[in-house]
């Protein structure tokens, strides 16, 4: 992956998961965003984003952040938007019997106390394999990996969504539902 492509992710990752209106973007309730207007505000910015530059972003990303419409007009992001204006309306799914969660270490003290919570995002972060948590977790120091007892969840009234690149939602996880 070269500088440029990397960049030009992670300006796609902010503005359409959490700051759209810093570029003046608009996007509707489901998150999707019109591509020409994207590009056009894009330019403005300094990033120089093209359909098919910006499709081999969205093909190419190992963690599938962004979708591209069915018509090929809009793009949204997977999931992870912590805007309120966004509510992407994802079917209940039913869980396997444990997913993982990548954390940091020096986290698990105020996991144990609160459990996982989204914070700043609407919806707790689950995947199926470890390593994706490992990932995750080295973002934020040094990693732990949170055995997450999904299925026992789910039995007891908890809702599981899946976004279209796969990875797990949830509104929260109570700490007895958490192996450290």
């Amino acid at each position: 992956m070269n500088k440029k492509y990397t960049e030009t992710s992670k300006f796609l990752s902010y503005i359409l998961r959490h700051q759209p209106e810093s570029v003046g973007l608009s996007l509707n309730k489901e998150g999707w965003a019109v591509i020409s207007d994207l590009i056009l505000l894009s330019a403005k910015e300094g990033y120089e984003i093209n359909y098919d530059f910006l499709q081999s972003i969205v093909e190419n990303s190992d963690k599938k952040r962004f979708i591209i419409s069915e018509d090929g007009l809009r793009i949204r992001a997977s999931q992870g938007h912590s805007t309120q204006d966004v509510s992407i309306q994802y079917s209940e799914k039913t869980p396997p019997e444990i997913l993982y969660h990548g954390t940091a270490i020096r986290f698990i003290s105020s996991i144990r106390e609160q459990g996982l919570i989204p914070k700043e995002r609407q919806y707790v972060h689950l995947s199926e394999d470890k390593g994706t948590g490992y990932q995750v977790g080295q973002r934020y120091g040094k990693p732990i990996i949170l055995i997450i007892k999904t299925m026992e969840m789910h039995e007891q009234g908890f809702k599981f969504y899946q976004a279209e690149n796969g990875v797990w939602l949830t509104d929260s996880v109570p700490f007895k539902f958490i192996q450290v």
